[in-house]
């Protein structure tokens, strides 16, 4: 695997993880995409080298490309896609309820962040 593959990677998910710890949805959604992109990015990294086609009668086995890390590859596309279209129709849906994107605490992690180990409230 090459260093500007490992920064990508680790790039993306830094940045990834970053934007998804915000409490705006749009740049949840961002934050989740550029995780998508670097799991795909990883998945084709293991790939190993290029190879030939592995199809029969074309190339020696130890000459042939591995299947599987592209297989991958394109299943984490696919859920990465439906993800982001799902984070967008919450967003859209928050944003027609209140107004904007922000989440916000719910009423019962207030409560809870109110007791102390022992039940009692604080």
């Amino acid at each position: 695997m090459s260093a500007a593959l490992v920064v990508a990677v680790s790039g993306l998910t830094g940045v990834g993880i970053y934007l998804v710890t915000a409490r705006s949805l749009s740049r949840i959604v961002l934050g989740f995409s550029m995780l998508g992109h670097a799991a795909v990015l990883a998945l084709l990294a293991a790939g190993g080298p290029a190879g030939e086609a592995p199809l029969a009668d074309r190339a020696a086995p130890d000459q042939m490309a591995n299947p599987l890390p592209q297989a991958l590859a394109l299943t984490a596309i696919v859920i990465s896609f439906g993800l982001t279209l799902f984070l967008l129709a919450l967003a859209r849906r928050r944003h027609q309820l209140s107004g904007d994107d922000l989440v916000e605490d719910d009423l019962e992690d207030r409560r809870i962040a109110t007791v102390d180990t022992k039940g009692r409230t604080r």
